[in-house]
C-alpha cells in the first residue's frame, strides 16, 4: 500500500470517475458525499473506501474529501483482487450441525 498525506479539502475520490483504488484511513477526517443525497458521512482512522467501485466494476459512487489534515494508504486494482477483494466476498452459507 502507498501512503499518502493528504491536505484539508483535497478530494481524493470523486463521484462518478472510474475506480482504481482502494483506501485506509490512518489519520484524520474526511467527509462523504453523493451528489442526490448530500453529506452521508465522516470517515475517521480505521474506516475504509472505494471497495464499491473495485468490487462491483461501477464508477464511484460518491466524492470523499478530507475535511482535517489527512493520511492514507491505498493499493490498486490487481492488489484489492488478490488480496482484499476476498474479504468483501459473500461467505458461502454454514450447514447446520
Amino acid at each position: 500500500m502507498e501512503r499518502e498525506e493528504v491536505a484539508p479539502g483535497t478530494v481524493v475520490v470523486r463521484e462518478g470517475e472510474p475506480g482504481e483504488r482502494f483506501y485506509v484511513v490512518f489519520a484524520g477526517m474526511l467527509s462523504v458525499t453523493q451528489r442526490a443525497l448530500g453529506p452521508r458521512n465522516m470517515l475517521r482512522p480505521g474506516d475504509h473506501f472505494g471497495e464499491v467501485a473495485l468490487a462491483m466494476g461501477v464508477p464511484r459512487t460518491a466524492t470523499v474529501a478530507a475535511v482535517t489534515p489527512a493520511v492514507i494508504a491505498s493499493c490498486d486494482r490487481e492488489t484489492f483482487d488478490e488480496i482484499l477483494r476476498p474479504l468483501f466476498a459473500d461467505d458461502e452459507p454454514v450447514a447446520a450441525e
